[in-house]
């Protein structure tokens, strides 16, 4: 089991809980994809013409290779691409202009090279205020550096908190508060969030999330969702069949809901980020990559233990281990690990339609992206895919990449960015 990388906008009401855009991004209307799941954190892309159909002769504007082997996902800011990968055996992160040509690498350290086949070292994926490209990586470096390649700061998170014991490769991605950036660590051990200044890197708080599970189950790969709470600045975290809401001011848990696994099944790590809607989040859970998917819709509201209130539905028969569910227009949009997609209700938990990729003996690992009524989908293989998804499912294209893809697509301004093992690819009209 890989460490997990990290895929018009919905937006959602600011009056009690919903997504916002508190740490400076800007809209997708912007252009710009300044984090993992995008600029509303639900895997929703701006308008924009973006291809549907490509091969080597056509739509594909350029490729820009790699000097090792990451799995994060880009993201992008005023036409700046931002990664990371392993560069001559160090930590490193890399921006191209528009064109993709390379503006900078900037090397931070010895690499922690990825244990399972589709990891790597480089699996979180960066996230940027504008100002500052923040970007951790397995060796536990965590640093901080302007959008010219200039460190700002950098700390470790294993040398000061000691070594994670996961099972396979951290993932989680850093998320951005007003003044914070924070990042988590869920594993077999003293589990917490953290949340560090964005201008110096002090620590500003640490919070224990530790809880008792059975085998595997303290295990955790999901980044935080920031988001409005009660019209102040929270934090959703789950992991550790926990899901828990913080004060982003000072970390300070606020609300849990456990009750995820009661018949103990094990072996059952979060790999899945959540995606919320209005004030309902989908968690998925289970094993759906072994036929033991489950999935849940729990209600955001109250405070303290909401275990036995909140719970509004529960799924045995769908749900995705890797790929994190997309939200649009007030649907719920699974990939599930085969290449299932369905579209859901998320206030009932009730499948809409449902419909499904090829199949094939590779995974989707990558998140799903929509845009304009389509959602994109990459298989570790490299096969690209296009639905549309207005009201029902309709395969449009089935493409090559022509190497393995574990990233989640980028679809902005009017460009589709897929990182592969080896290049940078760049998809737009010619």
């Amino acid at each position: 089991m890989p460490s997990f990388p990290h895929c018009g906008a919905l937006l959602l009401p600011l009056v009690a809980f919903g997504l916002l855009d508190l740490n400076g991004a800007s809209a997708a209307s912007d252009g710009n994809w300044p984090r993992w799941r995008g600029p509303h954190d639900n895997g929703v892309a701006g308008a924009g013409d973006y291809p549907v159909k490509w091969d080597a002769g056509t739509n594909i504007l350029w490729k820009a290779p790699l000097p090792g082997k990451g799995c994060s996902t880009p993201i992008v800011w005023n036409q700046r691409i931002f990664l990371t990968a392993p560069a001559a055996g160090e930590d490193a992160v890399l921006a191209f202009d528009w064109s993709g040509k390379m503006l900078w690498q900037t090397k931070l350290g010895a690499e922690r090279a990825g244990r399972h086949k589709n990891a790597s070292g480089s699996n979180p994926s960066p996230a940027t205020d504008g100002r500052t490209v923040f970007v951790g990586f397995k060796s536990g470096r965590f640093a901080a550096l302007d959008l010219d390649g200039k460190i700002r700061w950098q700390i470790n998170i294993v040398d000061r908190f000691g070594p994670d014991t996961l099972f396979w490769d951290y993932g989680a991605s850093p998320a951005l508060t007003g003044k914070n950036v924070v990042v988590t660590r869920m594993h077999n051990g003293e589990s917490w969030l953290a949340a560090f200044d964005k201008e110096t890197g002090e620590l500003r708080w640490k919070t224990a999330r530790n809880y008792e599970t059975v085998r595997e189950n303290d295990n955790g790969y999901t980044t935080p969702v920031v988001f409005s709470n009660q019209g102040k600045e929270a934090l959703l975290a789950w992991g550790g069949e926990h899901l828990t809401i913080h004060d982003a001011a000072d970390g300070r848990l606020l609300w849990s809901c456990g009750g995820f696994n009661p018949a103990g099944s094990a072996n059952w790590p979060a790999v899945a980020t959540p995606v919320i809607v209005g004030d309902i989040a989908v968690v998925a859970f289970g094993r759906n990559d072994r036929g033991m998917p489950r999935l849940h819709g729990i209600r955001l509201s109250g405070e303290g233990d909401v275990t036995a209130t909140n719970r509004l539905w529960m799924r045995s028969n769908t749900g995705t281990f890797v790929p994190s569910p997309a939200a649009d227009q007030g649907r719920v949009y699974l990939l599930r690990d085969k290449g299932e997609v369905e579209c859901l209700d998320p206030a009932t938990g009730a499948t809409l339609w449902g419909g499904a990729f090829p199949k094939a003996g590779a995974n989707f690992y990558g998140s799903p992206v929509i845009a304009g009524g389509r959602l994109w989908a990459v298989r570790e293989d490299g096969a690209a895919f296009v639905a549309a998804i207005d009201g029902k499912f309709e395969l449009l294209a089935e493409n090559s990449m022509g190497e393995r893809v574990i990233a989640t697509p980028v679809l902005v301004g009017h460009r589709v960015f897929m990182r592969g093992e080896k290049n940078l690819i760049c998809l737009g009209a010619q």
